[in-house]
C-alpha cells in the first residue's frame, strides 16, 4: 500500500451539468488518502481530517437524484454531508469528531461524509483498517 492514493468520482451524465454550475469537474472533485490524513474535495467545498477520526465507513446507495445533484448537499436531519457524482453507489465515512466542510467559518460541523468515488469500494476497505486500528488502540 502507498502512502498516498487518489480516488476519483464517477460522474454519471446526467450529474455532470448540475455539478458543473457549481464548479465541480473531474479535476476539482475527488478524496486523497495519505498515510495519516482524509482530504476530499468537491467544487469550492472540502473536508480534511487526520485517518484516526475515521470511525467507520460503509458502502452506501442508491441515492435519489434531487437530493444529490448538484452543489455539495447537508443532510437536515444529521448534518451529514454528501458530495455525489452520481446515483449509484458511494462510502459513509462516520468521523468521531465532526469535520468543516460545508461552510468556509467551520461553524456547522458534519459527523459524516458521503462520496461517490469510482472505486467505492477501495476506498471503503483503504479506511476501514484505519477505523478498526484507532478503535483498538
Amino acid at each position: 500500500m502507498t502512502d498516498h492514493e487518489r480516488f476519483v468520482f464517477r460522474f454519471a451524465d446526467a450529474y455532470r451539468r448540475p455539478a458543473h454550475l457549481f464548479g465541480i469537474t473531474p479535476e476539482t472533485a475527488w478524496v486523497d488518502v495519505g498515510a495519516d490524513t482524509l482530504h476530499a474535495r468537491f467544487g469550492p467545498w472540502h473536508v480534511k481530517t487526520p485517518l484516526a477520526n475515521i470511525r467507520a465507513t460503509a458502502v452506501t446507495g442508491p441515492y435519489a437524484f434531487l437530493k444529490t445533484a448538484g452543489p455539495a448537499r447537508l443532510a437536515i436531519t444529521d448534518r451529514g454531508l454528501t458530495f455525489a457524482t452520481n446515483g449509484s453507489r458511494g462510502v459513509l465515512i462516520s468521523f468521531r469528531s465532526a469535520v468543516r466542510g460545508l461552510d468556509p467559518l467551520g461553524v456547522l460541523r458534519h459527523p459524516e461524509l458521503t462520496v461517490t468515488v469510482a472505486d467505492f469500494d477501495g476506498l471503503a476497505e483503504r479506511l476501514r483498517p484505519r477505523a478498526a486500528s484507532a478503535a483498538s488502540g
